[in-house]
């Protein structure tokens, strides 16, 4: 037993700063930096043209050709992972835990993070191809093995496994957990709920969520494209909506809202003293890393989804990634942020909060039963379809791994799984899931760096291209 907590204060400790503070955190800045410069600014210059190629056209009637599924289904299942419990519970940790200021270095972590989304999807379409079922399979093991030769495929199976194995935390175990204490937590705000009960709910729970897991996951990339299409507009625009209605409640607070954003990014301590503990590299960390836990710039995982896409080219998909990025961190992200300080919430700095900083935020307006209700709701139809997406990357990387023998297997463990995270205590499983999350983001860093050449060239032959811009 003693052996064992070695190795999870290990994989907390030592492993999670090395895999983020040391190599996520630089490269994720200087690289987005590099990146952008590389492909001529290509987020800031041709924003404009990437939202009006990609949610201009979301809504046109698609069709998808055999083992491909549309623009608008990859898009929709690359959020469904990432638009979720980070929005919310993440952003709210980033404010209690990095201050005011770490909102700022969220949002300059999404700027670069555009560029760097963009062109793991170019690499994703690129160096795509067909599995042994005629299905499009790609992402950061096939660009890797394809783009940089034989002699570099240790690294993409290196990313397949810390994929494949981050897909069972941050992808499958610590979301249900919170899909259960969501519903469990709504209903506390009704009734007294006992610790039988509480067993009871999370049983049923788990073995709910294992059954819808199961229907929508055995059914393939197309299954889970259909369910996500329709899932993550509704959950989006719902919050959306109910977040900007408390901000407009609270409008006289929105200019004091910026003035401590901006007040604090650089001097944390001017505002909150010593005695909470919160510095300018606390603010920097959180804010970039729940940065990255929003979007997953960065960590390759969402190229996944987007090779599956039936498009016409790779940077046609590319800008879905600038406009992937835009919606989850500066738009949704922020909103969060401006609902929780706007609305004037107590904010315990340096504790960890869940779901409370923006229940009591939208309580403010909405009453405590009904913003109990809907961040219930909200967070485990967020956390589900994160669910999802995470079980695509995870078929994926042991598809490339081990072939489609491994994949039933796989699938049957991860259902199973869905159980046992909905009963268990999980307060390890967020660190060590955490640690493995920032483990993959470094062979995909490489291989992001050592192609972006390809990514450069890609970029200049399509905005070369006068039709393209019509």
């Amino acid at each position: 037993m003693e052996a064992l907590n070695m190795i999870l204060d290990f994989f907390k400790g030592p492993l999670n700063d090395f895999a983020w503070m040391y190599t996520f955190l630089p490269c994720a800045i200087l690289g987005g930096l590099f990146l952008t410069i590389r492909n001529g600014g290509v987020q800031f210059v041709h924003f404009g043209h990437a939202m009006k190629n990609t949610v201009g056209k979301m809504f046109q009637r698609q069709k998808a050709g055999e083992g491909a599924v549309t623009p608008l289904q990859a898009v929709t299942t690359a959020l469904a992972a990432t638009v979720g419990t980070g929005n919310i519970v993440g952003t709210s940790q980033a404010i209690a835990m990095g201050g005011y200021g770490a909102v700022f270095w969220l949002w300059l972590a999404a700027l670069v993070g555009m560029v760097i989304k963009y062109s793991e999807i170019v690499l994703a379409i690129k160096y795509r191809e067909r599995d042994d079922k005629g299905d499009w399979v790609g992402g950061p093991m096939y660009y890797i093995s394809k783009g940089l030769g034989r002699n570099w495929k240790w690294l993409a199976a290196l990313f397949a496994i810390f994929a494949s194995l981050a897909s069972f935390g941050i992808g499958n175990m610590s979301q249900v957990n919170s899909i259960t204490g969501s519903v469990i937590g709504a209903c506390a705000a009704f009734t007294e709920v006992s610790s039988g009960m509480e067993l009871a709910l999370k049983w049923i729970m788990g073995i709910l969520l294992a059954i819808l897991v199961a229907v929508i996951l055995l059914g393939g990339i197309k299954r889970i494209g259909a369910v996500t299409e329709k899932l993550i507009p509704f959950m989006s625009i719902f919050y959306i909506l109910f977040t900007v209605i408390v901000i407009c409640v609270h409008w006289t607070g929105i200019g004091g809202a910026f003035g401590k954003i901006f007040s604090t990014a650089f001097t944390p301590q001017a505002m909150f003293g010593a005695t909470t503990g919160i510095v300018l590299k606390q603010t920097i960390i959180w804010g970039l890393r729940r940065s990255a836990f929003s979007n997953e710039a960065g960590l390759g995982s969402a190229a996944i989804a987007h090779a599956a896409a039936d498009t016409k080219g790779p940077v046609n998909q590319g800008l879905y990634g600038i406009f992937e990025v835009f919606v989850d961190t500066i738009v949704i992200c922020t909103l969060t942020a401006l609902t929780i300080i706007c609305s004037g919430v107590a904010i315990d700095f340096g504790v960890k909060p869940g779901s409370e900083l923006i229940t009591a935020a939208l309580a403010t307006v909405f009453g405590g039963k009904f913003a109990a209700l809907f961040v219930a709701i909200a967070l485990a139809l967020f956390a589900f379809s994160t669910v999802l997406g995470w079980s695509l990357y995870g078929t994926r990387c042991v598809q490339y791994l081990f072939g489609h023998r491994a994949v039933r297997v796989f699938q049957v463990i991860f259902i199973l799984v869905v159980v046992i995270g909905c009963v268990s205590p999980l307060e390890f499983v967020w660190d060590v899931a955490d640690t493995f999350n920032g483990l993959m983001a470094i062979p995909n860093f490489i291989g992001l760096f050592a192609l972006s050449g390809v990514v450069a060239m890609e970029t200049r032959s399509y905005f070369s291209n006068k039709n393209n811009l019509r």
